[in-house]
């Protein structure tokens, strides 16, 4: 079992940079692909990015591709979501989610997922 808290998110211009976190909890969080999507209103949910368990695969979503980095810290059991050059279409809640296999994140499968953060960016 793994509880997912996402933080970090909040208002920003467009341009600005903001840094998500989510902190898991349980024991076997380095077993964990992590990945985070997000969901506007009234839209449907859309990958963003995704890590595999060990750190060394990451993937994106055409969107965000070159302004948004992944990672993750297996020894804190963190993973964060560096977002970089934000536009106001970036504005969406965020979530975390886990799963054992990396590719399921990125069609949106998952095991585990957070409450959420909301970021929003104005322009």
């Amino acid at each position: 079992q793994v509880q997912l808290v996402e933080s970090g998110g909040g208002l920003v211009q467009a341009g600005d940079s903001l840094k998500l976190s989510c902190a898991a909890s349980g024991r076997t969080f380095s077993t964990y692909a992590m990945g985070w999507f997000r969901q506007a209103p009234g839209k449907e949910r859309v990958f963003v990015a995704a890590i595999n368990f060990s750190g060394g695969s990451t993937y994106y979503g055409d969107s965000v591709k070159g302004r948004f980095a992944i990672s993750r810290d297996n020894a804190k059991k963190t993973v964060s979501l560096q977002m970089n050059s934000l536009k106001p279409e970036d504005t969406a809640v965020y979530y975390c989610a886990a799963d054992k296999v990396v590719a399921r994140l990125r069609r949106l499968e998952y095991d585990f997922w957070g409450q959420g953060t909301q970021v929003t960016v104005s322009s």
